[in-house]
């Protein structure tokens, strides 16, 4: 494994000819590239979760006291994520896709900011705030036409609760969107870890996936992970606003 504190531009070079060699990524991302567009981290010195208790987003809790846990949920979620809008770092990974250099967009953000810069595979192991759902019927609302102001957003055929489609603390991931993540990270030729630190499971093991089958992988962080001393060929450390746009130019321009 290569390792720096700085972006050291031979290093650069060196992810660079890696991915242009390798093509066909898997990019897998985590809170850490949504940080710059203002959406909270979960986890660390500020994260929600130092400042908020987060059973309100407990399966079991939400359902006995939506009209305690829908409030909190409102402010940390979608409050938040619809100030929000992509940085660099998502406008990079769009200009990969457009190389013809991504296979598939792994992500465990909520926050639908991957689409919003253009992204057109993106597989959302935690589910999106784009949509709800009723829990007595099933329907589902787009969020525009959710009234996410109502003391208790309920569904408007049924009156039930709205929960919104992200997961929850007790809930299963997906088993399509699980699958598909997996079988995408064993297809791929090279994994681009982008901003989490490997620690929320069973979605750290989506890159895994694809080390298992000799496939390398190329860490974004600003700090060490789980992955980087263990599993990452080349951890380029910094910010993923500034490292990205960077390694973009080198595939891309270079």
């Amino acid at each position: 494994m290569t390792q720096d504190n700085t972006l050291d531009m031979a290093l650069l070079k060196e992810a660079a000819a890696l991915i242009k060699q390798k093509g066909n990524i898997l990019v897998f991302t985590g809170a850490g590239i949504s940080v710059e567009s203002g959406v909270p981290p979960f986890r660390g010195p500020d994260g929600l979760w130092e400042s908020h208790d987060p059973s309100f987003i407990e399966l079991g809790r939400f359902t006995r006291e939506p009209e305690v846990c829908w409030p909190i949920v409102k402010e940390l979620f979608f409050d938040a994520i619809l100030e929000a809008a992509p940085n660099p770092a998502h406008a990079a990974i769009v200009e990969l896709e457009k190389a013809g250099l991504v296979r598939a967009v792994v992500t465990q953000n909520i926050d639908g900011l991957h689409q919003a810069a253009g992204s057109q595979n993106v597989l959302e192991f935690h589910g999106t705030t784009e949509t709800l759902h009723c829990m007595k019927c099933s329907a589902v609302f787009e969020r525009k036409y959710a009234d996410l102001d109502a003391p208790l957003p309920t569904c408007g055929a049924c009156g039930g609760v709205l929960k919104p489609d992200f997961v929850f603390f007790s809930e299963p991931i997906p088993e399509d969107v699980a699958q598909a993540s997996f079988d995408a990270a064993e297809a791929s030729s090279l994994a681009l870890v982008i901003g989490t630190m490997g620690e929320v499971l069973p979605a750290a093991h989506v890159p895994l996936a694809a080390k298992r089958v000799g496939k390398p992988i190329i860490e974004v962080n600003t700090i060490p992970s789980t992955y980087t001393n263990d599993y990452t060929d080349i951890f380029l450390q910094g910010k993923a606003g500034e490292v990205l746009p960077a390694l973009v130019r080198e595939v891309v321009g270079g």
